[in-house]
C-alpha cells in the first residue's frame, strides 16, 4: 500500500542535521539512518503528521516545520510521496529519543560514510544545494 510520509530535518547552529539510526528490528530500513518522521494519518495535513511523529520519536515539539521539498520514491514497488520539512533546532528544548537506537548530528559531508538509502540521498542533495 503507497505512504505518503512527512519527514523533519532538523538542524543546528553549526549547520549539523539531525538523523535517526533505526532499529535492526523496524518494518522499513533496519539499521540504516534516516530522517525522523513517518506515515500521514487520514484526515491529517503533512505539517500535522511531522509535528506528531516528532514528538512521538523525539519529544520534541515543532514550532514552524517549513516544507521545502516533496518527493516522490518508490519502496516495495509503489510510488510514495515524501514531504520534507525543515527547523532550525531550540537547545533550550531537551529531545529524548522514542525511537530507534541512536540519533546523530551530522555535516553533509560526514553523511556519506553512513548507510542511508538512496531517495533520501536525493533529499541531501538538495539542501546541500539551497541551504
Amino acid at each position: 500500500m503507497a505512504r505518503n510520509v512527512a519527514i523533519i530535518i532538523l538542524y543546528d547552529q553549526d549547520k549539523k542535521i539531525l538523523l535517526q539510526h533505526r532499529a535492526e528490528d523496524a518494518k522499513r530500513l533496519p539499521g540504516y539512518w534516516a530522517f525522523f518522521g513517518g506515515g500521514i494519518e487520514t484526515g491529517e495535513t503533512p505539517e500535522q503528521a511531522v509535528k506528531r511523529e516528532t514528538l512521538e520519536e523525539l519529544d520534541y515539539t515543532l514550532e514552524n516545520p517549513k516544507l521545502i521539498m516533496k518527493q516522490n520514491f518508490f519502496w516495495k514497488d509503489e510510488t510514495n510521496e515524501k514531504h520534507v520539512f525543515m527547523e532550525e533546532y531550540d537547545p533550550s528544548k531537551k529531545m529524548i529519543l522514542g525511537e530507534g537506537q541512536n540519533l546523530g548530528w551530522f555535516h553533509l559531508s560526514e553523511i556519506t560514510e553512513l548507510k542511508i538509502v538512496d531517495h533520501d540521498i536525493e533529499v541531501l542533495k538538495f539542501i546541500k544545494d539551497k541551504y
